[in-house]
């Protein structure tokens, strides 16, 4: 196929972002994380002292946040007001305000127009907790990941120690639990399994696993969808 796209959607911690971020370097095609931008505008609130319970103040803080999303060699940079925040997201925090602003809709209603222009023109492959349900419905190919919160506690303690953030297992795991909560059970375009998506259950299998998994997918749908034309 000339243009394809990849929808993966799941849990926090599950490994959306590793495994999609590898599977666009074998792909040749760009990777968009969505859950960064999310993160982007939590950040934001919380170092302006927004509440982030208030839909208006959120929506007001919107309109005075200049957020850049830039691609290169299939990797994803976010700049808020000129500002590379690609790593300084990453913290504990910026995910669970994250998950307050994903509740709300204007933010839910702008990023999204922001993702799906990120996606026109190009092969892509996507990550989130929306994305082959609302971003992307017409993907070609839809995965969702799921895994234990026990394995995504690791993973996540692992990542926040590799970036030389503090953590406390037992807070990590909290956090993962409300999330989830959040992020299921929001009014506006909650976390769930697309009806024709493939779910993989990353458990026990090595990030490896996973992208080999996935490519095994990717392959299959693809020379499906080219049989059918």
């Amino acid at each position: 196929m000339k243009q394809y796209s990849i929808a993966i959607d799941g849990p926090a911690g599950c490994g959306k972002s590793t495994a999609a971020k590898e599977v666009a370097k074998r792909l040749s095609i760009l990777y968009i994380d969505t859950g960064a931008m999310y993160r982007t505008v939590g950040l934001y609130c919380m170092e302006k002292g927004i509440d982030l319970q208030q839909q208006y103040a959120v929506e007001r803080a919107l309109e005075k946040m200049d957020m850049n999303v830039t691609l290169s060699h299939g990797m994803q940079k976010i700049f808020l007001n000129a500002e590379d925040v690609t790593e300084k997201i990453r913290t504990q925090e910026a995910g669970k305000a994250a998950s307050a602003v994903a509740a709300l809709l204007p933010v839910r209603q702008r990023l999204v127009e922001i993702q799906r222009s990120l996606a026109k023109g190009h092969s892509v492959i996507m990550d989130g907790r929306d994305i082959g349900t609302n971003v992307l419905p017409n993907a070609t190919v839809k995965i969702y990941l799921n895994a234990s919160v026990e394995q995504r506690t690791k993973r996540r303690c692992h990542e926040l120690e590799l970036l030389g953030k503090p953590w406390n297992e037992a807070q990590v795991r909290q956090q993962i639990l409300q999330r989830d909560e959040s992020d299921m059970n929001r009014a506006y375009n909650p976390l769930k399994k697309a009806k024709d998506a493939v779910e993989i259950d990353t458990s026990f299998m090595s990030r490896e696993e996973v992208v080999l998994k996935i490519l095994d997918i990717v392959k299959e749908k693809i020379n499906k969808k080219e049989t059918e034309v």
